[in-house]
């Protein structure tokens, strides 16, 4: 969320950054809202005082015998008894108005962030790793991957689409995929492990964002509770509401844990395999630390998510991704992407972001600089490390082989319980 102090202090700026996100000025309304509720909060300070003052005269009246001004005084307190509740609700409605406003907005991105309007404007930085080159046509996975154990007909039967049972094999190779990958974020990347709650409620996604603007995107119990969307919002709202200790920064978090999502804004994109569900695992990092590192911690939560890739030997990409492509709370997100090759391109398996402070201001999460009385907002940072089915997709496709079986890479052998090749079942 935006702070309305720095935007009375330069309305300019603030919609300047908006325009780079391709979105009109809106201070303006902001600003006239601010300036109704501020000039409300004085007209009750001055009512307050002027009763608790009249009731004073009250007595002094009384004392004095002047009935006459003491009546008045009283009519003069009842009329301010009455007033100052009808300011107290315009004031409350004000401050939801503007509140609601500020939640909408987007956050500014940072100045190094490219100008652009949509993904074709996005900046590859770095490839790592060559496509392999076969000596087959590659096959999609939601071809040869039944064989193997990707079951999406039972899936549908039970759950409708994009939903997906991974049986034996299969699901080893998806268990050992997610064990690797949390290992290694909580051991030697220096992240702490955490198993987190999986219903939240509506404070913690306001607070990491996705309420109130994404409601379609997710799924709500019959209890008011939500199904988390990635477990960035269990994780980041671990400080919600609490002043940090200097001392104990940076907070790194990692949980491997389900994600739901309804997909509602993907209609028709992906329907085919495992790369789009509704319910999915991944493994998450998050990372709270002061502003002045926030840059740094940006690159090792890169660092650690492009390991993985690395590890498993899967070809990805790094990309930059331009104003127009960002996620509502990034001021700045790389992007991976890893090499499919039945799609003869890259797709996303990854988004690093760096929010500055704009969840901490929502989740009113800060930290106490050693030595100073007042104290600040944290800054927030999230990734993934990474979505555990589309790892699971690229191993099958840069894995394969023409009998249609895929190879286990190395690096999760010990994982596999000897297992190092996924093979169809013989009759």
């Amino acid at each position: 969320m935006h702070d309305i102090r720095l935007i009375r202090e330069n309305p300019a700026a603030f919609d300047a950054g908006l325009a780079k996100r391709g979105l009109e000025p809106i201070s303006a309304e902001l600003l006239a809202l601010d300036e109704k509720k501020r000039s409300i909060s004085t007209q009750m300070q001055l009512c307050q005082a002027r009763r608790n003052e009249a009731s004073k005269l009250i007595g002094q009246a009384m004392a004095q015998k002047d009935m006459e001004k003491a009546e008045a005084l009283k009519a003069e307190v009842a009329e301010l008894k009455e007033r100052l509740p009808q300011l107290e609700a315009e004031d409350r409605a004000i401050g939801e108005e503007l509140q609601s406003l500020l939640l909408a907005i987007p956050n500014l991105p940072a100045d190094d962030v490219p100008l652009g309007t949509d993904e074709s404007e996005n900046l590859e930085q770095a490839r790592w790793g060559t496509p392999r080159s076969f000596d087959f046509t590659p096959q999609d996975h939601a071809d040869f991957g039944p064989a193997l154990g990707l079951d999406f007909e039972a899936a549908a039967a039970i759950s409708g689409a994009r939903f997906a049972a991974l049986r034996g094999q299969m699901a080893r190779l998806h268990r050992a995929l997610a064990q690797f990958m949390l290992d290694r974020q909580s051991g030697g990347n220096g992240y702490e492990e955490v198993n987190p709650p999986l219903l939240v409620r509506d404070e913690a996604l306001v607070g990491t964002g996705q309420l109130p603007k994404f409601t379609e995107d997710l799924f709500r119990t019959t209890d008011g509770r939500w199904l988390i969307p990635t477990a960035e919002v269990s994780l980041t709202n671990l400080v919600r509401e609490q002043i940090v200790p200097e001392t104990a920064l940076p907070l790194r978090f990692t949980a491997l844990t389900p994600c739901f999502r309804s997909e509602a804004g993907s209609a028709g994109r992906d329907t085919r395999g495992f790369i789009r569900q509704h319910q999915f695992e991944k493994v998450e990092l998050v990372a709270i630390c002061r502003p002045e590192d926030s840059e740094a911690e940006h690159q090792k939560m890169l660092a650690a998510a492009e390991g993985i890739l690395q590890a498993l030997n899967l070809p990805y990409r790094r990309v930059l991704l331009c104003t127009g492509d960002m996620g509502f709370g990034a001021r700045k997100t790389y992007d991976l992407e890893v090499w499919l090759p039945s799609q003869n391109s890259y797709r996303e398996i990854s988004s690093v972001s760096n929010c500055g402070d704009f969840q901490a201001r929502r989740m009113n999460a800060r930290y106490k600089p050693e030595g100073e009385k007042n104290t600040r907002f944290l800054h927030t940072l999230n990734g993934s490390g990474l979505a555990v089915g589309r790892t699971l997709v690229a191993v099958l496709e840069n894995y394969q082989q023409a009998d249609g079986s895929v190879i286990i890479p190395e690096v999760l052998a010990p994982y596999m319980g000897g297992i190092t090749k996924l093979e169809a079942a013989k009759n």
